[in-house]
């Protein structure tokens, strides 16, 4: 695997065996001595035209755990703010030798154009491409799905018989789109459940099912797994807005209360992609609560990134642990 640009691409082995890989770079992160010698030599660069916490940071930690030397960029305070096209900056890079790079960006597709376009012969991980693709963020979410649902030894396991929800900001949301694709593939059934302005046009051809009203979802189509979308207020801006009547209207109906905590079946856990709008989609006793694995969804993270990169920029040739 040279690149990983979409969830779409991965076969459900390919998928299997970066979640397998994870559990292992897991399980050395546990140890008191946490560096593996793989990547020692090696350049990534974290190439991000958006703002980032966990993606950037969890990307920079997986990267130096394995050894490599991390290079972290940014538009502002580069030749991008004088102009520099997204072309150059890469030929720029590849002429200092890097070996990998890891790139988040406002412009749907623009990791492919860097991956094909002859820019580079670096390997090219998306971090996160406009509103189409966030590839690692499934597999983390997948990741821990897999740990509380799937048994007490998940490896070698796919997601089959689950039930998940996503609900939410679906329009603007990647991960949403990388969700659906990711977890179709490891069998598992999809339903998504937003207002109909914050739905993509084209939505009743993805492989999931669909629902307009939370509550009705819940009732007739129990997840085992519900994940919870940030209302991605900046991107509303951009469009000109309008895609609810308030707040407290969209809080009402597809935000996850107490109440609505209450009526999962006991076994459901919570997730986030992060960052979230405490009041808004989630509550702070949901997101805080005992059904809740936001904070886990973080730190299994840099083991699915560090399998990632692994796999990229070894070709599963290098040791996984030392």
């Amino acid at each position: 695997m040279k690149h990983l640009l979409s969830a779409q691409d991965l076969t459900r082995d390919q998928a299997i065996q970066i979640l397998d890989i994870a559990e292992e770079m897991a399980a050395t992160q546990a140890r008191e001595v946490k560096k593996l010698p793989t990547l020692r030599g090696q350049t990534v660069v974290n190439l991000f035209f958006e703002d980032s916490t966990r993606t950037r940071i969890s990307f920079e930690t997986a990267a130096k755990r394995l050894s490599a030397d991390v290079i972290n960029f940014s538009p502002k305070g580069s030749s991008v703010s004088k102009g520099e096209s997204l072309k150059d900056t890469v030929l720029t890079l590849g002429a200092m030798h890097t070996d990998a790079i890891v790139v988040r960006h406002y412009a749907s597709g623009a990791p492919y154009n860097i991956a094909h376009a002859g820019w580079t012969d670096a390997c090219v991980i998306n971090a996160g491409d406009g509103t189409h693709q966030h590839p690692t963020q499934s597999l983390l979410d997948a990741m821990t799905m897999r740990r509380h649902l799937m048994g007490p030894t998940p490896v070698g396991q796919d997601l089959n018989g689950l039930s998940i929800m996503i609900v939410g900001d679906v329009l603007h949301s990647r991960v949403a789109r990388s969700g659906v694709d990711l977890f179709t593939t490891l069998g598992a059934k999809v339903t998504l459940v937003a207002p109909a302005t914050l739905l993509p046009i084209g939505v009743d051809t993805w492989p999931c099912g669909v629902y307009y009203d939370l509550d009705q979802a819940l009732r007739e189509a129990p997840p085992d797994a519900l994940m919870m979308l940030r209302v991605q207020k900046e991107r509303m801006s951009a469009a000109g807005g309008g895609f609810f009547p308030s707040p407290q209207e969209y809080t009402r109906d597809y935000g996850l209360d107490e109440a609505r905590l209450a009526a999962l079946q006991r076994h459901a856990i919570v997730l986030h992609p992060g960052p979230m709008n405490r009041g808004l989609e989630i509550t702070s006793g949901a997101a805080d609560g005992a059904r809740s694995v936001i904070v886990e969804q973080v730190a299994n993270g840099v083991a699915v990134r560090m399998a990632v990169l692994y796999l990229t920029m070894t070709g599963a040739k290098g040791k996984v642990a030392a």
